[in-house]
């Protein structure tokens, strides 16, 4: 049995540890977290030891692993103290907000041989992996142009400030939700070779982004233009979707459902025709020993347990290296927008002029 902790119990941390509590290859043999209500009512029902203190359960549990689901700026710390111990790893999306924090995490990771994994789902979504198998197979031919979109109903009005909507703690909508679909974005293609046009716009939040536009570009030619918008409540809840065209086709993902155009020059994959090809989640998705919100969540942490299982640690999905790449992007992406327009028009355009008042009635 693998020994493992749980530390942040917020929303994603309680639903990590009602997943990973009913793992059959899973004893849960510690939780952290700050609001001692929670642990309280933990040890209470389940007799699970608790801390308040991150650094004093790394010295008392006996532990293989942790899934550290803390708030952002928290990680770094967190992760870098439990490799030190020797533990393998899985964290919360997003890895780390400073870069070099991120790279010695990933460099100490594969020093020693630990598992290190990042809560990145949506690569554990079965459209999502249909596009990935499809991409890799050359279905489309060669893309020239993928858009990359996330929204939704999470700020909705001017409110008091959390750690998710302040730059330094949670990094706002760039951060938070921008952070998926660029993910998606280097899993299929890699790191781009710059960014460019980067608009982090406030709409209520007062310390950070709630919308961010961009385009990524690549070495071969091909772009990716991100769009998302987390104040937008014409969105029932947080939607991410991917469009992709290439030479031979096009292919257009989200949660439910993977729709495949195929040209007549296109090389047909295997259960796939020329013109329209649907593929659902329900479809492709393998089934899972504990659902909650989603199977992508529950796989993701099975997937963890199976690479520490099987002493798979250079050979992770979501890997921390993988989440590093994630994260430099963003931190192009911030610098790209500071910066402001590359750019600038010196046109002077003249006014428009007034309109004249009319001097005629109108007839009833």
């Amino acid at each position: 049995m693998i020994r493992m902790a749980v530390v942040g119990l917020g929303k994603m941390g309680l639903s990590h540890h009602a997943m990973i509590n009913a793992h059959p290859r899973v004893k849960l043999v510690a939780v952290c977290d700050a609001t001692g209500y929670v642990l309280d009512v933990l040890n209470k029902y389940t007799g699970v030891p608790t801390f308040t203190d991150f650094d004093a359960m790394l010295r008392e549990a006996v532990l293989d692993a942790v899934i550290i689901a803390t708030p952002s700026s928290m990680h770094a710390r967190m992760v870098n103290a439990a490799l030190e111990k020797g533990l393998h790893v899985f964290c919360e999306k997003p890895f780390c907000l400073d870069t070099k924090e991120g790279e010695l995490a990933t460099r100490t990771a594969n020093e020693k041989g630990l598992v290190n994994q990042v809560g990145y789902h949506y690569r554990f979504v079965g459209a999502f992996q249909e596009v990935k198998r499809l991409l890799d197979a050359k279905a489309i031919g060669e893309v020239t142009h993928v858009l990359a979109e996330a929204y939704g109903p999470v700020v909705l009005k001017p409110k008091g400030s959390s750690w998710r909507t302040q730059r330094t703690e949670g990094g706002g909508c760039l951060y938070d939700y921008a952070a998926h679909p660029l993910n998606l974005v280097n899993w299929y293609f890699g790191a781009p070779q710059g960014v460019g046009g980067t608009v982090l716009n406030k709409i209520f939040s007062k310390e950070t982004d709630d919308e961010v536009f961009g385009t990524l570009h690549f070495a071969d030619g091909k772009s990716a233009q991100i769009s998302v918008n987390w104040s937008d409540e014409s969105y029932r809840k947080m939607s991410t979707k991917i469009s992709i065209w290439g030479t031979a086709g096009r292919i257009t993902a989200d949660r439910q459902e993977c729709q495949v155009y195929l040209r007549d020059v296109a090389t047909l994959p295997a259960g796939y025709q020329h013109g329209w090809n649907s593929r659902y989640t329900t479809d492709l998705t393998e089934p899972v020993w504990f659902y909650l919100r989603g199977e992508e969540y529950s796989a993701q942490l099975d997937y963890f347990v199976k690479c520490i299982d099987e002493k798979r640690a250079h050979d992770n999905v979501n890997s921390f290296q993988n989440a590093l790449m994630t994260d430099k992007v963003i931190s192009m992406m911030i610098a790209d927008a500071e910066k402001g327009a590359s750019v600038k028009s010196d046109a002077v355009f003249p006014e428009a002029p007034a309109k004249k008042k009319s001097f005629f009635r109108r007839s009833r």
